[in-house]
């Protein structure tokens, strides 16, 4: 019993320090719309639980899916990292570099294109998603969808 209780007990401690180092991420959850030329984007992520926050995003045109990606946000021994994984290929991390309640910055200055994914809350509720590498700046407004 002894045993059972020192093992609930660090797991219970494990649990929260993963869930505080995602604390100032939690901005992101939810589901977010938005649009860009005639393609209707979409991502969803996840509640900070367990020291990772998941997402998915789909891109659609004219009512098919065009693109989509798995993405996680993950505590680690060294860091906190975004993961991205499009079209379901092998993730590319994003180290954490800046993050505040109201917006986060991760980096990957070895990748080509994104080096920089940036995510900011605006005070009118909405979600802007920047990504910043070789094939230059893109720009991405989201509503809350729900």
């Amino acid at each position: 019993m002894t045993s059972g209780f020192l093992v609930a007990a660090l797991g219970f401690w494990f649990l929260g320090a993963s869930s505080a180092d995602l604390e100032g991420l939690g901005f992101l959850a939810g589901v977010w719309r938005g649009s860009s030329g005639d393609a209707l984007i979409e991502e969803r992520w996840t509640d900070a639980e367990g020291g990772m926050m998941l997402g998915v995003s789909r891109t659609i045109v004219s009512g098919k899916t065009v693109a989509f990606e798995f993405l996680r946000i993950e505590t680690r021994d060294d860091g906190v990292f975004y993961v991205a994984q499009p079209g379901g290929r092998p993730g590319t991390d994003f180290r954490l570099t800046k993050t505040s309640s109201e917006g986060a910055v991760f980096e990957n200055p070895e990748h080509d294109h994104p080096k920089v994914i940036r995510y900011r809350r605006n005070p009118d509720g909405t979600l802007t998603a920047e990504v910043e590498g070789d094939e230059g700046r893109q720009v991405f407004h989201f509503r809350p969808a729900r």
